[in-house]
């Protein structure tokens, strides 16, 4: 089987950077195999099917890069209004990154991902979906947050989040399309404008 000991790591890895990049229904177990650098039987010994990596790689991806980056910028003891400017602020930097190291804009792996697979594999959108459902109740936590300390005007928590977050992955997604930043820029002032806070200077 080869280096057994690394080899599950190299499909995770592979699956999610081709599947992100490329496109769930068209990357096949072949091309994964291929990049991980693994042999097809070697992927079977670890997983069933296309479906249980894809699912696999959205969760490992989630606990080890995204939740720890999501954890630091909305800790409880950043001010609320600050918790959000800077995770807006932060999007266009981590996409040009992702842009130098892809070649393109490439948005968020989880809404990409489950927007495919929407109407194609229940278990990679259940995947998504709950992936997505943690990231909005971060949004939803420092909104009341910043209502308790009267920075952001009263209302529905959950509305407000649930349009803060369709703003965030809606810009990211036209950023994909048009492989363009510039959309990203604006995102802090408009985010905070959906939200009835006054303009700011970046």
């Amino acid at each position: 089987m080869g280096r057994t000991s690394d080899a599950k790591e190299r499909l995770l890895d592979a699956a999610l950077d081709l599947i992100w990049e490329r496109s769930y229904g068209i990357v096949t177990i072949d091309a994964i195999c291929e990049k991980a650098g693994v042999k097809k039987g070697s992927f079977y010994y670890f997983f069933q099917s296309k479906a249980e990596l894809a699912v696999a790689a959205l969760e490992l991806n989630w606990r080890t890069c995204g939740k720890p980056k999501w954890d630091a910028i909305f800790s409880a003891s950043i001010e609320p209004l600050t918790r959000l400017r800077n995770f807006l602020q932060s999007i266009h930097d981590a996409q040009a990154e992702i842009q130098r190291e892809h070649g393109k804009v490439l948005g968020c792996p989880c809404f990409s991902i489950g927007s495919e697979t929407s109407s194609q594999d229940e278990p990679v959108l259940a995947q998504a979906q709950a992936i997505l459902a943690q990231q909005i109740r971060y949004f939803e936590s420092t909104i009341r947050d910043a209502q308790a300390e009267g920075s952001v005007p009263a209302g529905d928590a959950s509305l407000k989040a649930k349009c803060l977050f369709a703003l965030f992955e809606g810009s990211l997604a036209q950023a994909r399309i048009q492989n363009d930043l510039e959309v990203l820029r604006i995102l802090p002032q408009a985010g905070m404008g959906l939200l009835g806070v006054p303009a700011f200077n970046s």
